[in-house]
């Protein structure tokens, strides 16, 4: 093309990348996501349509259900820019994601610019040379039809949302909501909550032998474990209903309690111990596919310990950057070019002994045609190794596993020896295991679990020593074992992402935001990597479930998955699928309109659960769970809080015992302060338990606080410790600069010191009660850090375009950010802030 070209892409970072790929005369230009979206609160809809009944729903649910598109805030003007650029253009690339969400953003560009040169779809699944010019030659229209799927999508969204969410706020709290995908996401992490309340813990004994040859002078001992007693095996996990806990009487085994176990080992300890059958077998085992979205965000959390919103970010910037393919895909194969790439690096970095003979091709198992059609894989014709990407920090780790996982997919398959011998000792029998790895295949590279390939291979081996049948051993150590079954697993957000996508429900590139809505809305909370249920998750589901039981059944949600792939291939009407959702007698909206006379609020509040007698439930208010009883004394009601720790897992009556009692009674001093003679009382919140210093009176309307601070139990201190902790905030002295109190102090996330509405985390090596005011001051005086740990070093003001523009430090190295885009900067200045700090603005205009 001579003329010029306009290439309209969503991101910054993306544009930049392309743009090393094309010619001079092509302009780039980024939308900064979508352009138009529906209004997302009152004051966005526009005022001719403020009187009209659908308006809060942004949907004309009268008329074919029209969707209300408004040009959020500061689209205006990137709209104004891509049109002046336009003008001296010659053709139009719209050259966004190739899923539906990329095809949707480019109609909206064409609907929103109504450009008057040629212009067309450019499609390409990763940022290289190659893939850009055969995009450049391959243009095509925009898919009406994968339009038409994204914005039934949206539109079912919004319906199933804005109708349900406000009826949440009504009979439970203002600011719940309900979603398409995020409810029966919800529900799952509920019920399997629920499975765990109700599981019964059984205890089950067995035994265990160290056992050595008696010839065997290397003192090599190996592990035996009871398997049966005249002939009759041993009860083991399998024995025990997951669900409940409860042991199966059905099955012919013996159960054996801690006496019968200690009585067996007292009798042969003393036996022969003769080796009896051995058995040896090979086993070949064959690696994982190639990274899909699912999977990727499921080994992100397990591996790596990332959210699924992180990983895909990270993801994000790895694809914008040109150095993985695209990563929204249900794809697991891997194209002619992606094979040919990682089978030339398995060959180069391990030899051709540790190729498969052929080339090993995945299908997709997913019925979906919404995605990319090739796995998540290094970009381009050359698997660039992990080293020379000039990658750090997450984005190495993550790029790294893709690396990896790519070039295990396409190795031998690991085989392994596995020896079972046999061990008699009187009427009992041992079993010993062992495996041995003949060829390591694809476990040098990828190892799930494992971040180091080589210990993997040694975790993998469990050596044996020669043996025969016949031959004695020699007994070292016989020891009872007790086993207590344990309830099912809560879910991980590695866990919940596999049981989604296996249920059909929503979609793996929609996972990471609706994980994040659910921390969000306060419907669960992390212990560890587990997903928690908090009291208003389960209040939430409760009322779903009691009410409107069809919208949140797993294959409700999972069958109108199918319904969207359909409208995608151009197969189902989408507006007669809309009405028969929404409209009608059977319709989400007369459902609604005739439950929401039905629901009484007091009783939608109310989450009963088996472990607590007490009380007649746990209720849920505008300021959080509390208990509601009450006193047979005085007949009064009680309120007592519920502190935030304290989830439908964790409470028991105990716990409901003594924060009743603490609400009837009031508090009693625990002690009192010397300096000043006043009693201190231990009280529980909403934020958990703190200790105050003297009552709250008319005079001393906010007496002094402290909380306890974390890991600690308030029994635990003592009561000149607990005077200290009172002591604070702590004024060390007026700021030279405004003349302002300079204070230091405990809040919930640990010491730090305070000024003006500033604050900075005090250093492990301060002490809260010892910091002096010079070192308050230095600490105030330091850049302030984000929550990443970044830190402004220069400022520049506004950008050309009007965005914040400024040179952040981080923990890997100095960056621009511009806007809300982080942008990376050459290694000359990522990795020198001296050198960094001399840019100009002139200089970093450029560089955005």
């Amino acid at each position: 093309m001579s003329g010029k070209v306009l290439v309209i892409v969503e991101s910054p970072t993306k544009a930049r990348t392309i743009k090393r790929f094309l010619p001079s005369n092509y302009i780039i230009e980024a939308s900064i996501g979508h352009i138009r979206d529906l209004p997302q609160s009152a004051s966005d809809i526009p005022k001719k349509y403020k009187a009209e009944k659908w308006a809060k729903l942004g949907i004309d649910v009268e008329h074919d259900f029209k969707p209300l598109y408004i040009l959020p805030r500061g689209k205006s003007k990137i709209i104004r820019e891509i049109k002046s650029k336009m003008k001296e253009a010659d053709l139009l690339l719209l050259a966004t994601d190739e899923d539906r969400e990329g095809e949707s953003i480019s109609w909206h560009l064409v609907d929103q610019l109504k450009p008057k040169i040629p212009y067309k779809r450019m499609v390409f699944h990763e940022i290289t040379k190659k893939a850009i010019h055969q995009a450049l030659e391959s243009g095509r229209e925009i898919d009406e039809h994968l339009v038409n799927a994204q914005e039934t999508r949206r539109i079912l969204d919004r319906l199933y949302g804005y109708t349900l969410s406000p009826l949440l706020w009504k009979k439970i709290a203002f600011g719940l909501s309900a979603g398409r995908v995020q409810s029966p996401g919800l529900r799952l992490i509920v019920e399997r909550e629920r499975e765990r309340l109700l599981f019964s813990s059984s205890t089950y004994w067995d035994a265990k032998a160290k056992l050595c040859r008696c010839d065997d002078s290397s003192d090599y001992h190996f592990e035996a474990k009871l398997e049966s007693i005249d002939g009759i095996r041993i009860a083991g996990s399998k024995d025990f209903d997951s669900t409940t806990g409860k042991y199966s009487e059905k099955n012919q085994v013996l159960r054996l309690s801690e006496k019968q176990t200690e009585d067996l080992l007292q009798e042969i300890r003393t036996s022969d111990w003769i080796v009896g059958d051995i058995q040896e077998r090979k086993n070949r085992t064959k690696p994982a596919q190639p990274f899909t979205t699912s999977t990727l965000q499921q080994e992100g959390n397990r591996k790596l310990r990332l959210s699924t919103r992180e990983t895909m970010r990270i993801a994000q910037r790895l694809y914008e950057s040109g150095l993985i393919t695209y990563m929204r895909t249900d794809s697991p194969s891997l194209s002619e070019e992606g094979l040919t790439a990682a089978r030339n690096a398995v060959e180069a970095s391990y030899g051709r002994e540790y190729l498969t003979k052929i080339p090993r091709k995945f299908n997709a198992s997913t019925k979906g045609a919404q995605e990319a059609h090739e796995a998540i894989r290094p970009a381009g014709e050359i698997c660039r190794h992990p080293d020379s990407t000039g990658l750090d920090g997450k984005e190495l780790s993550l790029y790294t596993l893709i690396w990896k996982r790519t070039l295990a997919s396409q190795m031998a398959e690991a085989e392994k020896a596995l020896t079972t011998v046999k061990v008699d000792a009187g009427k009992a029998r041992f079993t010993a295991t062992g495996s041995r790895i003949i060829f390591p295949g694809f476990l040098r590279v990828y190892v799930e679990g494992k971040d180091d390939p080589e210990a993997a291979l040694d975790n993998k081996e469990t050596f044996l020593p020669a043996m025969e049948p016949g031959q004695k051993l020699a007994l070292d150590s016989l020891d009872s074992v007790r086993h207590e079954t344990k309830p099912p697993n809560r879910f991980t957000e590695a866990s919940l992402v596999k049981e989604l996508e296996n249920m059909g429900i929503g979609r793996p590139s929609t996972y990471a935001a609706i994980i994040n809505t659910l921390f969000e809305r306060k419907y669960v909370r992390k212990q560890g990597t587990a997903l928690v249920p908090t009291f208003i998750g389960f209040g939430v589901v409760q009322l779903l479930e009691k009410n409107f039981p069809d919208l949140i059944e797993y294959s409700f949600t999972s069958e109108m998955e199918n319904a969207l792939d359909e409208i995608s291939l151009g197969k189902i009407d989408r507006i007669k699928y809309l009405k028969r959702f929404y409209s009608g007698a059977k319709g989400l909206k007369n459902k609604v309109d005739i439950q929401e006379k039905e629901i009484k609020p007091a009783d939608s509040r109310k989450i009963k659960l088996p472990q607590i007698t007490l009380v007649d439930g746990i209720r849920i208010g505008k300021f959080g769970p509390y208990i509601l009883c009450t006193d047979e004394e005085t007949g009064e009601e009680l309120h007592a809080s519920i502190p935030e720790d304290l989830t439908p897992a964790a409470i028991t009556d105990s716990d409901v015992e003594k924060l009743i009692t603490l609400q009837k009674l009031g508090p009693e001093p625990i002690g009192y302060d010397k300096p000043s003679g006043l009693p201190i009382y231990y009280m529980i919140g909403r934020y958990g338990p703190y200790f105050q210093l003297g009552e709250k009176t008319e005079a001393n309307p906010k007496p002094r606080r402290a909380s306890i601070l974390s890991g600690k139990n308030h029994q635990d201190l003592g009561i000149d410790e607990i005077s200290k902790l009172l002591s604070l905030p702590r004024e060390l002295g007026t700021h030279p600069e405004t003349g302002k109190p300079v204070i230091v102090n405990i809040g919930r996330f640990g010491p730090y010191v305070g000024h003006n509405k500033e604050f900075r985390s005090l250093k492990k090596e301060d002490d809260v009660y010892t910091v002096a005011f010079d070192r308050a001051l230095a600490l105030l005086a330091a850049p302030k850090r984000g929550k990443n740990g970044s830190a402004v070093i220069k400022d520049f003001g506004k950008s050309s375009s009007g965005d914040p523009l400024a040179l952040y430090s981080g923990r890997y190295g100095v960056y621009l950010k511009h806007g809300k885009s982080n942008i990376a900067l050459p290694d000359k200045y990522k990795k020198d802030e001296e050198e960094a700090l001399k840019l100009t603005a002139e200089d970093v205009n450029k560089l955005i």
